[in-house]
């Protein structure tokens, strides 16, 4: 919905780029854990999800007016890509490498549900939730919601616990669409109940 929105409009005004940076830091982070777990699942999720985020991220980056901020957070995310990689391929030994990753992974997942928040006192303040995105609170709650059920499943912490903080954002999130019902310059319609 927000490529499809950046693409018709050619702007970005009223998307936000951290959810898609973090996005795709986690992506690339559970695509590590699932190959060193071989976990099918994980991997062919983040490997699909770390491709579409990084074409979110490029398309944002195409209409974005402002440039070097966005660049400038991009390298940020290179750089701490990279230097992860090389800790876990290079310091870290082969048996606590798994539960390492799982640690840092969890870390970036909760990081990546908190992002969409950032504009919690800007929604309250204007009492418009203008700035965020209805689609991808749907999308969060459901994906934080199944990969809580999919750790349950495989008694993996490291999946199941980062994930409940994705289910609650979500519902403060729904909470304030309900509260602060979308204007007519949304460009968004609710899904139907």
């Amino acid at each position: 919905s927000d490529l499809r929105q950046m693409l018709a409009t050619k702007s970005v005004e009223n998307i936000q780029f951290l959810p898609f940076l973090t996005t795709d830091a986690n992506n690339v982070g559970w695509l590590g854990y699932g190959c060193l777990k071989g976990d099918g699942t994980l991997i062919t999720v983040n490997a699909i999800g770390a491709a579409l985020q990084t074409l979110y991220i490029l398309v944002y980056l195409y209409y974005s007016p402002a440039k070097r901020p966005v660049l400038l957070q991009i390298l940020l995310l290179l750089a701490v890509v990279v230097t992860g990689c090389g800790y876990f391929a290079l310091l870290v030994d082969t048996g606590t490498r798994l539960g390492q990753l799982g640690l840092f992974c969890s870390v970036f997942t909760i990081t990546m549900y908190l992002s969409p928040l950032a504009d919690l006192a800007k929604v309250v303040r204007s009492k418009s939730t203008r700035c965020l995105s209805f689609p991808l609170t749907v999308t969060t709650f459901v994906a934080s919601s199944s990969w809580t059920l999919y750790g349950l499943q495989l008694h993996d912490p490291y999946i199941t616990v980062p994930n409940v903080p994705g289910i609650v954002t979500s519902l403060v999130r729904f909470w304030l669409f309900r509260w602060y019902r979308p204007g007519q310059d949304k460009s968004y319609s609710p899904l139907p109940a």
